[in-house]
């Protein structure tokens, strides 16, 4: 979630800090090319002021309309040498009355002719269009020389556009400092409001994935936050809270009904005994309840097993997982030769985190299983493996195996496929078996074995044990 939230608050700043540079840097551009068009204005201005006095003379000599060229001339050349800007005053038939350079004259087509008609209508040129930092472009102005009401001839000057780009660019290298410096700004603070408003998420998570795999003493640390999520964490915990006290009521339930019932269940079996005692010796009716009493027997006893199981905190330690499973290989092998099957075991030394006995419980359960559902003459494997996480406990056998249905369902409580009804056994095994695993930070799956037969994989971490159960564990040995 951090890693979508994030990027969506940086582009959210982003188009925030555009929005506003764009518009300023246009700003910026226009101001500086305004400033150009006012300083040119103002020149030709003056310059248009000299010109009206350079006219054919009406009572002055001819001496002082050169001399007054002269000076007009002059003034365009020194303009044009410091800084370097064309400039020419043209009369009405383009003739040039004074330009500087000298080689520059008026153009027939281009922004310069467009400037001297618009100037000849008596008025001055309008702005230019914008010009742009990467735009070699001159900047054009005219103006009018009016003398007795007609406009006799036109300033234009020819600007070169270097300097004001450059300032231009410099403007917007500032401007992209400046954005680039709140951008970072903007990040950080994107930082710090996205770990702020999601701590408390990922602190629900890590609660939430805890709970969920079994460690149910786990709960909601007080942390910061939006006031929303601080409630929903005050929330969960009290949902923790209720959900913890009611399946300790229901294991406690299972548990002290199942010890309450063994007694009576004893003393039951005791007098069915008693009685088969003055009844015909192999009277069949008197079997059947027999075999129900000790099948009812089993099933409390198993019952009792898996409260114990859900109940108890997994008392973990590092295991030799391949000893332990040739031990239970060993265990297993005379029931297994008494029904004809063969049970082989590949198990080589390799540790884990595990405990020692809910292990050992859990496979006693399914090597139970294979051999019980493995016909006569057929094998069942104990296979043992690791890589760097995790060491497995592989269990294949060739039995009947399960449908894709029947996968789904097995390791249920009290759920035997209806194929199976006749084979004896209380439908809690498997339960129990996951119950202790997951205790512990293991797991168990099923599958198929090919072409017939069911794999049961048994998991268990190498890695470090962590949480409150585990370290009493360690701290009780």
């Amino acid at each position: 979630m951090h890693t979508r939230l994030l990027p969506l608050l940086i582009v959210l700043m982003a188009a925030v800090l555009l929005a506003l540079g764009v518009p300023l840097a246009v700003s910026l551009a226009g101001a500086r090319q305004q400033q150009v068009i006012v300083d040119r204005i103002d020149d030709t201005a003056r310059f248009a002021a000299l010109a009206q006095f350079v006219t054919e003379p009406v009572g002055p000599t001819a001496g002082d309309v050169d001399e007054r060229r002269e000076t007009l001339g002059n003034e365009l050349h020194s303009y044009y040498e410091v800084y370097g800007i064309r400039a020419g005053v043209f009369q009405r038939n383009d003739a040039p009355m004074a330009h500087a350079p000298d080689d520059w004259f008026l153009p027939e087509t281009g922004e310069v002719r467009d400037a001297f008609q618009e100037a000849l209508l008596s008025r001055r040129s309008h702005d230019p269009e914008q010009v742009w930092p990467w735009e070699r472009r001159s900047l054009v102005v005219a103006s009018p020389v009016i003398r007795d009401g007609d406009v006799v001839a036109v300033v234009v000057t020819d600007s070169p556009t270097g300097q004001m780009r450059s300032r231009i660019l410099r403007g917007w290298l500032l401007i992209a400092a400046g954005e680039a410096a709140a951008m970072l700004l903007a990040v950080g603070a994107a930082l710090r409001l996205a770990g702020w408003v999601l701590k408390p998420v990922r602190v629900l998570d890590a609660t939430t994935h805890d709970i969920a795999t079994g460690r149910l003493k786990s709960r909601v640390a007080a942390a910061g936050g939006p006031p929303e999520l601080r409630r929903l964490a005050r929330s969960f915990n009290e949902m923790a809270d209720n959900v913890e006290s009611v399946l300790e009521q229901q294991r406690d339930f299972v548990a002290d009904a199942s010890h309450q019932l063994r007694n009576p269940l004893s003393a039951l079996l005791l007098r069915i005994e008693l009685l088969a005692l003055e009844l015909p010796e192999g009277n069949e009716e008197i079997a059947s309840v027999q075999a129900e009493g000790r099948r009812l027997a089993q099933v409390l006893d198993s019952l009792l097993d898996l409260a114990l199981a859900e109940h108890s905190e997994a008392q973990l330690q590092i295991t030799d997982i391949g000893a332990l499973a040739a031990e239970r290989v060993a265990a297993w092998s005379p029931t297994a030769e008494a029904k004809g099957v063969l049970l082989t075991g590949d198990c080589p030394p390799t540790t884990a985190w595990a405990d020692p006995v809910a292990l050992s419980s859990a496979l006693d359960a399914v090597i139970d299983n294979a051999v019980k559902f493995t016909p006569e003459d057929r094998a069942v494997e104990v296979t043992v493996t690791s890589n760097g996480d995790t060491s497995t406990v592989v269990v294949t056998d060739n039995g009947p195996g399960l449908t894709d249905e029947e996968l789904a369902r097995v390791g249920d409580r009290f759920w035997r496929s209806s194929r199976h009804q006749n084979v004896h056994g209380s439908g809690l095994g498997l339960s129990i078996s996951r119950a202790l695993l997951t205790a512990g930070g293991g797991s168990i799956a099923y599958g198929r074995h090919e072409p017939h037969g069911l794999v049961v994989t048994v998991t268990v971490p190498r890695s470090a044990p962590t949480g409150e159960a585990t370290v009493q564990g360690l701290t009780d040995r």
